[in-house]
């Protein structure tokens, strides 16, 4: 199905939403073969949408003149592209209190009390350079 979804996502790109089929596949084996981080998002995607077929749902019209999204198909496509960002944000700020504590209980980091630091050098690093030489002299 990711394959189908790189067809709505290159169709989408473009200004008019159509594209020639010869465009179309020249885009499309550009994409799949770009790397781990399309093949990750069209992967994450197709989750969402595992019996697509964006032929007979209509959500692209062929033609002589090609491969053409329809505003159904562009719908869609924000849809799944919403869904998928919504589950990967995050329900919560990191920096926000938990709501279960109660009031007037100042919250305590968990994390830094249970992770100690992983470096193992406590102090600050001193810089080397000019500062350094003129200590020597002095």
């Amino acid at each position: 199905m990711s394959f189908q979804l790189t067809v709505l996502k290159v169709l989408a790109g473009q200004s008019a939403g159509r594209a020639s089929v010869a465009e179309v596949r020249h885009a499309v084996a550009i994409l799949m073969n770009s790397g781990k981080d399309w093949t990750d998002r069209m992967k994450r995607l197709a989750e969402h949408a595992p019996d697509l077929n964006i032929f007979s749902a209509k959500f692209v019209l062929r033609s002589e003149a090609g491969w053409e999204i329809t505003e159904e198909g562009q719908l869609f496509l924000a849809a799944l592209e919403t869904a998928v960002a919504v589950r990967r944000s995050p329900l919560r700020s990191i920096d926000d209190p938990p709501t279960s504590e109660p009031a007037g209980q100042p919250a305590t980091d968990a994390a830094t009390l249970s992770d100690p630091p992983r470096n193992r050098r406590q102090r600050p690093r001193r810089r080397r350079g000019k500062g350094r030489s003129d200590r020597r002299t002095a």
